[in-house]
């Protein structure tokens, strides 16, 4: 909880909506997620980073409760793994895209980058919601899908000043070759015209996925809710980034996931 509360607070806000007896193994997917993540600021070249993705494939794959002793979020992850039944080829896959994170190459084409989201954000959505209720979940892996690509995008366009720091390309070659760009000139110029129409184009197909999302919304049961809650956020972010700025207040956070927890979208 301290793990996710700290690296991932609209996460971590979205599982105290978990009901208690499934809290722990939701947060440790969510830790999971945060370890991840962050590898990259952890390392000073990819090599060490894919090393450290590898441990990871070795401990889930050995389906040993034991394997990560020594490591809590591990620990946790493979408790969570073991009690629910969770599927290791999501993990495997999740830690195979991970892999883009750890280096500077640009991601060649929209549907890479729809791909990467469906494979990270969306897996993790998926996972929670079979914590939550199995029998359900795998009836909304098309919802997870849209809910993942929005919040991911979002995601990924309010970590651009980062992203650009360190000489990193989210954007597909696609959507910047449209825009009338290269990867190198968005990097390098964040306020030349087309990189601006290039981030309204990551914003609008964010939008896009998040239109499908409420579209389907509707018919999400109630069990799953916790699970697609960190979208509850996304309009606003959108919204917040359109207008030049980033980040909402905290009591803001809990009153849309509040709404979303007990009315739906």
């Amino acid at each position: 909880m301290d793990a996710v509360r700290t690296a991932d607070r609209d996460r971590y806000l979205a599982a105290l909506y978990a009901p208690e007896d499934k809290r722990q193994a939701v947060l440790a997917l969510y830790a999971f997620n945060a370890e991840i993540s962050g590898i990259r600021d952890r390392v000073s070249e990819p090599i060490p980073g894919e090393i450290r993705l590898q441990w990871w494939r070795d401990v889930i794959a050995s389906g040993n409760r034991d394997a990560g002793a020594g490591h809590p979020v591990a620990t946790a992850l493979m408790a969570a793994i073991e009690t629910y039944s969770l599927p290791s080829a999501a993990f495997e896959n999740y830690l195979e895209a991970r892999i883009f994170d750890l280096y500077d190459d640009p991601m060649p084409s929209r549907t890479d980058l729809e791909g990467y989201c469906g494979e990270t954000a969306s897996a993790l959505i998926q996972l929670a919601a079979l914590v939550l209720d199995a029998d359900e979940a795998p009836k909304q892996a098309e919802l997870s899908g849209h809910a993942g690509c929005a919040q991911a995008i979002t995601g990924l366009l309010r970590l651009l000043p980062i992203h650009r720091a360190r000489g990193q390309c989210y954007v597909p070659r696609d959507i910047l070759s449209a825009a009338g760009t290269t990867p190198e000139e968005f990097v390098a110029n964040a306020a030349a015209q087309s990189s601006r129409h290039a981030v309204e184009a990551m914003a609008a197909l964010a939008r896009e996925h998040l239109r499908a999302f409420e579209r389907g919304v509707k018919d999400l049961p109630v069990a799953l809710r916790p699970a697609f809650l960190p979208l509850a956020l996304t309009p606003t972010y959108l919204d917040r980034l359109g207008r030049g700025k980033d980040g909402m207040s905290s009591l803001r956070k809990h009153l849309l996931m509040l709404k979303a927890a007990s009315r739906g979208w």
